[in-house]
């Protein structure tokens, strides 16, 4: 039995590799019984304490929502100047000052795909530093760095590198035994 997975793309280009990568995810989650549901984080405004004050835009509730229904949560993301992009940085800051913040004990994966060789490393790691802090539970292993993602997707998106889609077959294994540990049903 597979688990309700929520995927959060950190591009919000329609055409990004990222969102390439996230089709990915699903088809190999579906063909694994999961349930794979996916984000919107283009709506979310800016975040400002004043606005936040006079109560949590309907963008911020609805992706909040979203994070505590879902078993897992996977992140799939370019990396912008060596670290997270900012759009992506901004959801998570408003979603981390909800009542009962959704992240906490919520089973992570993180993966990223870019053009260049080490393929979103940078931003990983950044991630797992903001992940850490919101208490969610970041799966180690394994780590999916997209190198060279435009040798690897097609002009239509899709992916033409088995060796990438066997290993985000097994990155939501991984995050299935892991959400498993984490939260037994």
């Amino acid at each position: 039995m597979g688990i309700q997975i929520l995927g959060i793309c950190g591009s919000l280009r329609k055409a990004s590799f990222n969102r390439m990568a996230l089709n990915v995810v699903i088809e190999e989650g579906q063909k694994q019984g999961h349930a794979i549901e996916t984000a919107a984080i283009d709506e979310i405004p800016l975040y400002d304490a004043d606005l936040q004050a006079s109560g949590f835009p309907e963008a911020v509730v609805r992706l909040g929502e979203q994070v505590a229904d879902a078993d897992a949560v996977i992140f799939v993301s370019p990396e912008y100047n060596y670290s997270v992009p900012g759009v992506l940085k901004n959801a998570i800051d408003w979603i981390s000052r909800l009542p009962n913040q959704p992240f906490a004990g919520k089973p992570v994966a993180i993966m990223g795909a870019s053009m260049g060789g080490i393929g979103t490393a940078r931003m990983q790691y950044h991630l797992r530093q903001i992940l850490v802090f919101l208490d969610a539970r970041p799966l180690n292993k394994p780590e999916i760095m997209i190198g060279a993602a435009h040798e690897k997707f097609d002009n239509e998106g899709r992916l033409n590198d088995d060796k990438t889609r066997e290993m985000i077959g097994k990155l939501l294994d991984s995050l299935n035994d892991w959400t498993a540990q984490l939260q037994p049903r």
